[in-house]
């Protein structure tokens, strides 16, 4: 038998930590759950679960990302025609991960219910987690602004662009109500009714229009003639390779600055493709926490929004470090903001510090 190389092994023992966390966090909670017993039921020493993940709560957060990777594709595209049919198709798939009445002792319950109490719990979860909840309603509502853009009877053909973010950040309130709700009280209320709520939430104004940032506050975009030599990377969004050789922006995002993501896909010329790249200073424990929100927003949005209305924008979770790296960036941290534009395998311009996502795209 051939032996293996440290990085099979490692991938092996990280798989083996992963399985035994998620059998030992169903039995006993998050929070009485040791690492100890980790380590016992993966047989394995505590150092080989401190050496994949660095404590509890990132191995948590890895469980729970790699269980929302395991809800299969749809076998047909989604086919929403309109943005009220897209948000009640958003709601019905997002409904159907929560618990009824009925099965309120489901593995998966079991395993999901302490998030969000441990995201509430500390300020180094909570201030990414509700970046992260932004960017959701942000690629939600691209989603939706695309479906009311369509010409003829199933768009709304309008003359002036639409921004459907605060309506997608409506739903998006409903829907982790619905969810808290499921854990704390099943049984309470109709299911059924979530997603008739969320389609009519399609007929609210909500006066929503888009702002660039103030423009003296924004620095310009140096050009430069750089080399561009990234490395291979995973678009979470899609589930598939990033492609970032590609012409477009990319723009590099501390886990406090992902809304910024925004700003370059509205400044910059129709069919540039936006790559934003999440970093932070923590990668090990809240990048699983990223993948974990991107990928359940996946699930529900291949459900809810056709293949050609979902926003052009690709989605890495840098967990090395490596592409920052590859455009100029080695230092990263919650707070970053940097971005370069890519024309033919070349960076030709960067900027850094607040508006630079806007300032790279213009």
């Amino acid at each position: 038998m051939a032996r293996l190389t440290r990085a099979e092994l490692q991938q092996r023992n990280r798989a083996r930590v992963l399985a035994a966390a998620r059998e030992v966090f169903v039995e006993q909670g998050f929070r009485e759950a040791r690492i100890d017993d980790i380590a016992d039921r993966a047989e394995l020493t505590r150092g080989a679960v401190y050496s994949n993940f660095p404590g509890k709560r990132a191995l948590y957060f890895a469980v729970l990302a790699a269980e929302a990777e395991q809800v299969p594709e749809p076998t047909q595209p989604a086919s929403a025609g309109t943005v009220a049919e897209a948000l009640g198709e958003f709601a019905q798939a997002w409904l159907t991960r929560l618990p009824l009445a009925v099965e309120e002792h489901r593995a998966a319950v079991r395993l999901g219910r302490d998030l969000m109490p441990e995201i509430l719990a500390d300020e180094a979860t909570r201030r990414p987690y509700a970046e992260l909840t932004k960017l959701s309603a942000i690629l939600l509502g691209l989603g939706l602004e695309a479906l009311a853009h369509r010409p003829g009877p199933l768009g709304r053909d309008r003359p002036e662009p639409l921004r459907l973010v605060r309506l997608a950040e409506a739903a998006l309130t409903t829907l982790h109500g619905a969810s808290q709700l499921a854990a704390a009280a099943p049984g309470f209320g109709d299911p059924f009714d979530v997603p008739q709520v969320c389609r009519h939430l399609a007929g609210l104004d909500l006066g929503d229009r888009w702002a660039p940032p103030h423009l003296p506050y924004v620095p310009k975009a140096r050009p430069v003639d750089e080399p561009w030599q990234p490395p291979d990377a995973a678009d979470v969004l899609r589930d598939a390779p990033a492609r970032l050789a590609h012409d477009g922006v990319v723009t590099i995002l501390g886990l406090h600055r992902i809304g910024a993501v925004e700003e370059a896909i509205r400044s910059a010329p129709p069919n540039t493709v936006v790559t934003a790249v999440l970093v932070t200073g923590e990668p090990r424990e809240l990048l699983p926490l990223a993948r974990l929100t991107l990928v359940e927003l996946r699930t529900c949005l291949r459900r809810a929004v056709p293949p050609d209305a979902w926003p052009r924008v690709r989605v890495v979770c840098d967990t090395s470090g490596a592409v920052a790296a590859a455009a100029g960036v080695p230092a990263v941290s919650d707070a970053t903001e940097s971005a370069v534009r890519i024309e033919a395998g070349r960076i030709v311009a960067r900027a850094d510090g607040y508006g630079a996502s806007h300032a790279t795209s213009v």
